[in-house]
């Protein structure tokens, strides 16, 4: 079966408006809707409340306060440090406070207007430097060395010194956070939720009604995305509504609007960076220290691990013999930031990108060249950081491919003719690579399980516990169960989520949907071939009278495989082997070998495989408005053998738009009080058709397999978000044109239209980048 041929699973859906998600399930006639009442402080305590004027409105069914709450008070199940609902204190604004549930919307938000309580405000911390200043730290810092940076910077022959703040970025799923709980006897609870993380889901549910897992299901039918903004917060709507419909014994349908939903959830984790770098008048980088400062908002969350994937992506794409990767991550009094496309990763990256690029304009070489001379080696130069070795390298061929293809070379001249004919517009130019490590971090997350039933028709039903968020990872894992199967696509269904049927599974994150749910499928799929194998041989032999020594499924048919012509329908044998009392349904788990990371010495092996790419982007910016225009990319991106290269296409598209916003437009706008400013989509601007590269050219490379994962692929999900680095630097090559690539721009990310101007004037007055912190702002 040709991978063109199959469609994404909700293509139809999507585009008709005939796909289910939360908000659309219909509920009985006595569904209630649920609504959040959360702290207006980013720091207070809480001194009194009457809820009894909110109690008694019309329409109300239930108000509750963690009182209310029968098992534990917590929406963390790794670590208890965020309550579900505030007691005594809150920590940030869009801190949970009270639940509401009510016949309506509108007599739930009346509700809330009348529940009457005192605060007593308290210091707030809002930066990451008042953070560090009230040693407000989540854990003693991290760090990664190798070699002795110290003493190689000491006798390098240059030396540059700088700092980088990269901004954090909203997730803008078009469907906010939803959940739908529907109480059943005994205490049963079914929650059908908005989360990449349905295990998780189930776990917070149980652990705060008090009541054991197994009388929880979490059913995910599909998302309206999630880029790990429902990672782990979709357990909080999960568990609102869960309260809600436990205290009410009805079915209880929270859907948070969009203004509330960027108020309470976290982003992306802003970072602040200082650095030294050392290098010879080649360009070649022989040291390099950088110390990451990151705000974790007011819990923990996943910041820890995000914190150390920053680490582990630091160096990006280049060897550097001497090196020291420091981490720290703060607590401040904000909501508390959470997972988002590339966890850490493109934080990481961003630095020594900057870096790259400022030993370019020092040196008057073109970056594209400091970076070529840099990149991991195939024999002495493999070696990462955290002592984990370099293989199948396809930086260099992708370096020199897209060189070509993209016409650098050519189109560098070209654009250094535009900036000297023009005064008032300026064209840059910049290619950056990508090296992103694919695994869970945190080791035991990397597993996965499936089950697989087939029915006597010869249809099949395929259950995995990757959740389906628009990736289109059901797509292809149906592929991966037709070519395993033999069967056409009209068989096979997979089947919504399900804690019932795939327990205990990790997150879909971390790029490895299929990568692990696929494997599970197939080893599923593995065993219930051999146990047909021998039913398969004999009707084989009985109907042709010759003995097949392998059995080969294709086209709906079993076969011989040496005469494909002796075959039987699959459907023969499934009613068969139903028949000879043979079961049809089977489970693979899925675990991924050889991980391995001591966090004490900061040396092993916490990836399987790691993914490659390099964009070239040129841009084009108005020196008077600061605009942009994004004028061409060009794309290649390694995603092994494409389980689906029309899904994967997508993903690096949207990837790379996704981090283009995070490097230009999306900025978090807080006030003095640690209130966000920009919490709708008229203030917070995410890219839109005008902000797409009028030429895009999207490519995968080809021949180049990835052996021992799922039909030879690579993940793709993340990755690509880095490529928009080319986008960002682009940018700053225009700015430098101003001063004739003379002065270093001051930037930072992201790339604003005012950073853009006042990036510019700095130029135009021949002003150095400063060398030390800028005050920090929330």
């Amino acid at each position: 079966m040709s991978k063109k041929a199959l469609y994404h699973d909700s293509a139809i859906g999507h585009v008709s408006g005939s796909a289910i998600f939360v908000a659309d399930m219909p509920g009985p006639g006595e569904t209630l809707s649920g609504y959040v009442v959360y702290s207006k402080h980013a720091h207070a305590r809480i001194e009194s409340y009457n809820l009894g004027h909110a109690r008694a409105s019309k329409g109300v069914a239930a108000v509750l306060d963690h009182h209310s709450i029968p098992g534990l008070n917590q929406l963390n199940p790794l670590d208890p440090n965020e309550p579900c609902l505030a007691k005594g204190f809150v920590n940030c604004i869009g801190q949970a406070v009270f639940l509401i549930a009510a016949a309506d919307m509108k007599s739930a938000v009346e509700a809330a207007g009348k529940i009457e309580i005192q605060y007593t405000p308290l210091p707030a911390i809002l930066s990451i430097a008042e953070a560090r200043q009230a040693g407000n730290q989540l854990e003693p810092t991290r760090v990664l060395k190798m070699g002795n940076p110290e003493q190689a910077l000491q006798e390098a022959e240059f030396v540059l010194e700088g700092y980088l703040n990269t901004g954090g970025q909203e997730h803008w799923y078009l469907e906010t956070q939803s959940a739908f709980c529907i109480p059943g006897e005994d205490g049963e609870m079914t929650v059908h939720a908005s989360s990449q993380n349905p295990s998780e889901t189930q776990m917070v549910v149980a652990e705060l009604l008090g009541i054991p897992a197994n009388k929880v299901i979490c059913e995910v039918k599909r998302m309206g995305g999630g880029f790990g903004g429902k990672e782990t917060q979709a357990s909080h709507v999960a568990a609102w509504a869960a309260l809600l419909a436990h205290a009410t014994g009805k079915p209880v349908k929270m859907v948070l609007a969009r203004d509330d939903d960027q108020i309470i959830t976290g982003k992306r984790h802003r970072f602040e960076n200082t650095y030294k770098i050392g290098f010879d008048q080649d360009g070649l980088i022989s040291a390099y220290t950088v110390a990451m400062d990151a705000d974790a908002g007011m819990a923990r969350d996943l910041s820890m691990a995000i914190l150390e994937r920053a680490l582990f992506h630091a160096e990006n794409a280049y060897f550097i013999p001497n090196i020291q990767i420091s981490g720290t991550m703060w607590q401040t009094n904000l909501p508390s930031n959470t997972a988002f496309r590339g966890f850490g990763g493109p934080q990481g990256m961003a630095v020594i990108e900057n870096a790259i690029d400022r030993i370019a304009r020092f040196l008057g070489k073109d970056a594209a060249e400091i970076r070529y001379r840099n990149l991991y080696g195939l024999t002495d130069r493999n070696v990462t950081p955290y002592g984990q070795l370099i293989t199948q390298n396809h930086l260099w061929a992708i370096n020199n491919k897209l060189m070509e293809t993209a016409e650098y070379n050519a189109r560098r001249i070209q654009a250094d003719a535009f900036n000297a004919r023009h005064t008032y517009k300026k064209r840059g130019l910049a290619l950056t690579p990508v090296k992103f490590g694919i695994s869970f971090t945190t080791s035991f997350l990397n597993q996965a399980g499936a089950l697989v039933v087939v029915y006597t028709d010869g249809s099949v039903q395929v259950n995995h516990g990757g959740t389906e968020m628009g990736q289109g990872l059901n797509t292809k894992i149906l592929g991966i169960a037709c070519r395993e199967f033999g069967l056409s696509p009209a068989k096979i269904r997979c089947t919504p989520t399900n804690t019932s049927k795939v327990p205990n599974t990790s997150p879909t994150a971390a790029s490895t949907g299929s990568d692990l749910n696929g494997m599970a499928v197939k080893l599923a799929i593995e065993k219930l071939k051999k146990r047909l194998e021998p039913l398969a041989v004999k009707m084989i032999t009985e109907k042709y009278g010759h003995s097949p020594r392998e059995i080969l499924y294709c086209d709906d048919h079993i076969a011989d495989a040496e005469v494909p012509a002796h075959s039987i329908p699959f459907d023969l044998l499934t009613d068969a082997a139903r028949k000879e009392q043979i079961s049809l349904a089977a489970t693979g788990y899925y675990g991924t070998p050889g991980l391995h990371f001591d966090r004490k010495s900061g040396k092993g092996r916490p990836f399987h495989y790691y993914a490659y790419g390099m964009a070239v982007s040129e841009a084009e910016v108005d020196v008077l408005t600061g605009a942009v225009r994004l004028i061409r990319t060009d794309i290649l991106h390694d995603t092994g053998n494409s389980l689906h290269p029309e899904i994967d296409k997508g993903q690096v598209t949207g990837g790379f738009i996704q981090g283009v916003g995070w490097c230009t437009t999306e900025v978090l706008r807080y006030g003095p009080k640690g209130n966000l400013l920009n919490h709708s989509p008229d203030t917070y601007k995410i890219p839109g058709i005008g902000d797409i590269p009028g030429i895009f050219n999207v490519e995968l490379m080809a021949n180049v397999p990835n052996p021992e994962v799922i039909h030879s692929s690579k993940a793709v999900g993340e990755p690509p978000f880095m490529l928009a680095f080319s986008v960002w630097l682009a940018i700053k090559d225009a700015i430098s044109a101003v001063g004739n690539h003379r002065t270093e721009p001051d930037f930072e990310l992201p790339a604003t239209n005012e950073a853009i101007l006042f990036s510019i004037e700095k130029v135009k007055a021949g002003r150095q980048a400063e060398a030390s912190f800028p005050p920090s702002a929330p």
